[in-house]
């Protein structure tokens, strides 16, 4: 009778709380202010859990940060010491809404004891990240998805995909989240999407981050040990999960590769700060109420091991971290390695092409009727084809202020120079960049970088910026500052001013001075010779060659295809402006 009236009392504080998931049989998906008001109301019934605003959002509406902590401490320089925390992202893309009722239904377990509270972790959630899309309800721009009836919308109040911004920040919603992680320093880190692309059995695919690019002991804990790990949890729970389906137009069990999550995604970003990363990937094609119930159990998978393993993640992060501020070189341009595969058991459906009765030419098309489970080869290792050596800083100078608003974001460390100065330094000069020709994310950004370095004598004022590489951001750094990264800032159109000539030369009065130029330098007037000898085009092109000329000359401006961020050589004269007392 006694764990009768237990189970009751449970199960009606269960009803008490039920979401609206629930009350609409699975169907459909709260709205923005209904999903703040759940987790208020949780927050004034338990004491466990606590809800916070921190900053802004495009939307107008500020971003809320829910924490679970059995023992009541909201202090997170108090509970990292002891704990693993985990930080969940939901509703980055409001349309894909699973995470969002999962996450309720799991805070709402975990507060009423019908699941056990974890001992060795804590979780905290956005409960929705993108409010701007949220707020745009409808039922017609999820047109690959199977449910709910209703939900939000991809781009924000501005229209960013606040999946492409966590890099460069162009939003408020992201310069918020920066906050939020600089505050929580999750050691694990779980943001819930639904899929798009090929059919196959699965409800469930998992993203964690890319092993190779992580690096060292912590990535290949990653890869052998924690990733198999939550597979093996949700495989006793007879939940099927396969990596990510990258594969878009073709059938998936000719082989498909390991997505890499960049800086600008959400998982690349905390990965720079060794936090352990996983993008649930639910299926688009699946019920709604299945999706749902699949991120639930897989978060519960996730919080398990990380229960048993919390120990070593915490020693590894730490290990990792400091190790990162001793690197001598980092590895850009991520490519897969094609030599090396891992073999899935892959669960799929056959597929054929088809003759379209829309188009008339062929289709491809999946048919349900006939599941298979094939060898499947999977292509998840990288190698990087560019390496740089890390300096022992940069230097970037006090007008940037776009830069050093988002070093600060980051926490990122940096000094100002006291006085004026000459300082030797690494200056790189843009050789090539390919742009692209069509806006993406409110940018067209640059590709293929390429940089030539050498030394230089350059003049600082006071006040401009040093910033050391020794220290926890340097993989930020890195990949922000290093114009050559995937998602530099260089990359990312924060340095095109430099790419722009501001002073020429007018061809009548020119023609005077490059004589003058060519009598008085005879190696310039070999070269140039000899250019025009074996350069057709260059030798019938009169203003090419005053240009050739002009370029060579004291004339052109320095500024003009400089980038402005110098580097500071380990060991060299410069470093020792780091020698402060």
């Amino acid at each position: 009778m006694f764990f009768l009236s237990c189970e009751t009392q449970t199960q009606d504080k269960i009803d008490s709380y039920q979401t609206f998931f629930e009350t609409t049989e699975g169907k459909e998906t709260p709205t923005y202010l209904e999903t703040i008001a759940f987790y208020i109301k949780l927050a004034k019934d338990f004491p466990e859990i606590n809800i916070q605003t921190l900053g802004n959002t495009d939307s107008g509406y500020p971003l809320h940060m829910v924490t679970f902590n059995p023992d009541g401490d909201f202090n997170f320089e108090n509970v990292r010491n002891e704990k693993a925390i985990i930080l969940i992202n939901n509703g980055i893309h409001p349309g894909e809404s699973d995470g969002i009722d999962a996450t309720m239904l799991l805070y709402r377990d975990l507060a009423t004891k019908k699941i056990a509270h974890p001992k060795n972790s804590i979780l905290v959630t956005i409960p929705v990240y993108n409010i701007g899309g949220a707020l745009y309800r409808n039922s017609t721009t999820r047109a690959n998805q199977n449910g709910p009836i209703e939900y939000g919308f991809r781009g924000n109040a501005l229209n960013y995909d606040l999946n492409r911004d966590f890099i460069k920040m162009d939003t408020k919603n992201a310069k918020t989240f920066t906050q939020i992680f600089h505050l929580v320093e999750p050691d694990v880190f779980i943001d819930n999407h639904v899929s798009n692309g090929a059919d196959y059995q699965y409800t469930l695919t998992h993203l964690f981050t890319q092993h190779n690019k992580l690096g060292g002991k912590l990535g290949n804990y990653l890869h052998k040990e924690f990733m198999p790990k939550v597979e093996k949890s949700l495989a006793e729970k007879d939940l099927d999960i396969t990596p990510y389906v990258n594969v878009y137009n073709r059938p998936p069990e000719y082989g498909f590769s390991q997505f890499m999550d960049h800086p600008r995604y959400s998982t690349g970003y905390t990965t720079l700060w060794s936090t352990l990363g996983l993008m649930v990937e639910t299926h688009m094609l699946k019920p709604y109420a299945k999706r749902v119930e699949g991120t639930y159990e897989l978060m519960q998978s996730m919080i398990s091991v990380v229960e048993k393993e919390y120990g070593t993640i915490k020693t590894m992060r730490k290990e990792t971290l400091e190790g990162n501020t001793k690197l001598s070189e980092y590895y850009f341009d991520w490519q897969v390695d094609t030599t090396r595969t891992s073999e899935l058991n892959f669960k799929g459906y056959e597929a054929e092409q088809i003759k379209s009765e829309v188009t008339g030419l062929s289709r491809l098309k999946y048919d349900q009727s006939k599941p298979f489970t094939k060898k499947t080869p999977y292509y998840n290792y990288y190698s990087p084809q560019d390496t740089v050596t890390v300096p022992a800083a940069y230097i970037v100078k006090q007008g940037w202020q776009k830069i050093m608003d988002r070093l600060n974001a980051n926490k990122v460390q940096y000094f100002k120079i006291e006085k004026d100065t000459v300082l030797t330094v690494e200056s790189y000069k843009i050789l090539d960049y390919d742009t692209r020709e069509n806006p993406y994310e409110g940018h067209y950004p640059h590709y293929n970088t390429q940089v030539d370095k050498k030394m230089v004598k350059a003049t600082f004022r006071a006040g401009d910026f040093i910033v050391p590489t020794s220290q926890q951001g340097i993989r930020y750094l890195l990949e922000t500052l290093e114009p050559m990264g995937a998602d530099s800032f260089f990359n990312w159109n924060f340095f095109d001013t430099v790419l722009q000539q501001k002073e020429g030369f007018s061809p009548y009065v020119f023609e005077d001075v490059a004589l003058d130029i060519l009598k008085k330098d005879s190696v310039l007037r070999g070269n140039f010779l000899l250019k025009k000898e074996v350069d057709p085009d260059f030798s019938q092109d009169w203003y090419a060659q005053l240009d050739w000329i002009y370029q060579r000359s004291k004339h052109k401006e320095e500024p003009y295809l400089r980038y402005p961020i110098y580097r500071i050589v380990k060991g060299s004269g410069a470093s020792s402006i780091l020698d402060r007392e």
